[in-house]
């Protein structure tokens, strides 16, 4: 892999990515970003890679369903690898806008797919993020294996559900060289403040409330970002072309609990707030609709084949992203713009 395209790597997972390549995984090669730059995606999440790597680090703005300038952008740098992470990620979102999803999930992969069809002679591999909701909800028992039959519950789901069969089917039907990541909830470093983990961080400090579905049961595996990139960068190099590799952090924990744990870790790096404890700020709101009950990974093939495994604890990884939280207020700022504002305010205050 000498020049590889890293689709949505403004975003949250693909920005981090794209730091440990030049950062932890020793990549020699040319990195080519193409973003669209919406609502989540802050170049200035990148902006002291690009400082630093002037020839080795490009970035283009531009929509992965546009055939044409993701075309020019593949024969411009003679592309040979793609990390596809571009894509509509959130559940609430896809609710209000199924179509984005789709367009972009579906179709925008497509497009990827394609082009690489008729560039495969010198195409090393395609590696497509994709997510544990396409396997729909689990009881109070079992995990996802890479072999649990699809069962998406959300037009966000469903749309991974279609992008990761249509990978599939090109490896299948043309020989694609590609390798699949399901991944299950990530936090960290550079996640746009809708999400929870941000969400109740920045609420915590800035004691506002702390909005919470339902009874706050539902549980999720949580994954570090950085645990996440070293997984993707394992599969891209030594995984099994045509192949499936489930991502975990082994860190079930219900909803109610990662906001507890984010409260205790705000109230001993902030001072207290004159209102009184933190705790009080947790607001239930009405639970979205469809909400899948549990998530849990098994990620037993990509230890056993690749030998990959969290570094991160849930109480050091989530200590680490409180910290940058804190220490990164001006990134912070950057991404509350005017839409976010109206977005957080018009979604959770309809459910209070």
């Amino acid at each position: 892999m000498n020049n590889l395209l890293v689709t949505g790597g403004c975003g949250f997972i693909g920005a981090n990515f794209v730091r440990f390549l030049f950062e932890e995984a020793g990549f020699q090669g040319r990195v080519v970003n193409a973003d669209l730059l919406t609502y989540a995606g802050n170049p200035l999440s990148l902006a002291d890679i690009e400082a630093a790597n002037p020839e080795r680090y490009v970035f283009r703005r531009a929509d992965i369903c546009d055939r044409a300038a993701m075309e020019r952008i593949m024969d411009e740098f003679q592309i040979d690898a793609v990390a596809h992470f571009a894509a509509e990620s959130h559940v609430d979102r896809s609710i209000v806008a199924p179509d984005t999803f789709v367009r972009t999930n579906v179709l925008g992969t497509q497009t990827l797919l394609d082009l690489c069809r008729r560039r495969m002679d010198r195409l090393e591999v395609f590696h497509h993020v994709s997510t544990d909701e396409v396997y729909g909800t689990l009881g109070e028992e079992g995990y996802f294996l890479e072999t649990t039959p699809y069962a998406p519950s959300s037009p966000y789901s469903a749309s991974k559900a279609a992008s990761d069969h249509l990978v599939r089917a090109y490896h299948h039907t043309y020989g694609l060289p590609v390798t699949i990541s399901n991944c299950s909830n990530n936090y960290g470093p550079y996640q746009f403040p809708e999400k929870l983990v941000p969400l109740m961080i920045l609420n915590a400090i800035e004691g506002k409330p702390l909005p919470v579905y339902g009874d706050g049961r539902n549980v999720r595996d949580w994954l570090h970002v950085a645990d996440h990139c070293r997984a993707v960068w394992a599969i891209m190099t030594r995984g099994r072309r045509g192949e499936t590799y489930n991502v975990g952090g082994r860190s079930e924990r219900r909803n109610l609990e990662v906001v507890g744990r984010i409260i205790d870790l705000v109230e001993q790096l902030c001072p207290a707030l004159p209102s009184g404890p933190r705790r009080d700020l947790i607001t239930f709101v009405k639970d979205r609709p469809g909400h899948d009950w549990r998530y849990a990974i098994d990620c037993t093939k990509l230890e056993s084949e690749l030998g990959w495994s969290p570094r991160e604890t849930f109480d050091s990884g989530m200590e680490d992203t409180v910290r940058w939280y804190l220490a990164h207020r001006d990134w912070v700022e950057s991404v509350r713009t005017g839409e976010y504002t109206r977005w957080i305010e018009a979604h959770y205050g309809k459910r209070a």
